[in-house]
C-alpha cells in the first residue's frame, strides 16, 4: 500500500477552503477558535511529515493577554516573552485564524532548507516556527483592534523554534 504525499498544491487548496470556510459560520458550522488555528498548522507539519501540535491553553490565555495589549494600537510588534511567536494584522474586522496562519504558511515558497535561509528581501520565518520539528504546543489568540485599525492574531509556540544557524526540520 502506497500512501500519497501531500503537493504543496494540495495543502494550498486545503489552506484555501478552510480559511473561506469558516468567514462567516452559521451555528451548526460553527468551529472552535482553537480548531480554527490548530487545523492548518498541523496541515502545513503533515506536509512534512511533523508531529501535530497540541492546543495549550496556557499558551493560548499568554497569546490573548498579549493580543488585549495590541488591541489598542494593533502594532506588529512582538511580545518578546519566553515563547516562539507569530504575529499577524489584517485590515478591516473579517479576519479569520485559518487565513492568519494561512498567510504564514504561504512563506514556504521563500524558504531553502537546502540553504536555511529564505529568498533574498523575503521573509519565512512564520512558516519555519510552525514547522519547527522540536515544537509540540502552540496557543493563539485574536483580537478586533479599536477604532475599526484591523484584526491582530498570535501564535505562541513551546518550546520556541528559529535558532539561527538551526534547520527547522
Amino acid at each position: 500500500m502506497s500512501l500519497m504525499k501531500p503537493s504543496l498544491g494540495t495543502i494550498t487548496v486545503f489552506l484555501l477552503l478552510i480559511s473561506t470556510a469558516h468567514a462567516v459560520p452559521t451555528k451548526s458550522q460553527h468551529v472552535s477558535q482553537a480548531s480554527q488555528f490548530l487545523a492548518p498548522h498541523n496541515v502545513a507539519r503533515l506536509a512534512l511529515r511533523l508531529r501535530p501540535l497540541l492546543w495549550d491553553a496556557k499558551l493560548a490565555r499568554y497569546a490573548q493577554w498579549y493580543a488585549n495589549q495590541r488591541r489598542f494600537d494593533c502594532a506588529l510588534e512582538h511580545s518578546n516573552g519566553p515563547y516562539g511567536e507569530n504575529i499577524f494584522w489584517g485590515s478591516g474586522n473579517d479576519w479569520t485564524p485559518s487565513q492568519a496562519v494561512a498567510d504564514w504558511v504561504s512563506e514556504r515558497q521563500w524558504y531553502n532548507y537546502w540553504s536555511n535561509s529564505c529568498a533574498g528581501g523575503e521573509q519565512c520565518g512564520h512558516y519555519t516556527q510552525i514547522v519547527w520539528s522540536s515544537t509540540r504546543r502552540v496557543g493563539c489568540a485574536r483580537v478586533k483592534c479599536l477604532g475599526d485599525r484591523g484584526v491582530f492574531m498570535t501564535c505562541n509556540y513551546d518550546p520556541p523554534g528559529n535558532y539561527i544557524g538551526e534547520r527547522p526540520y
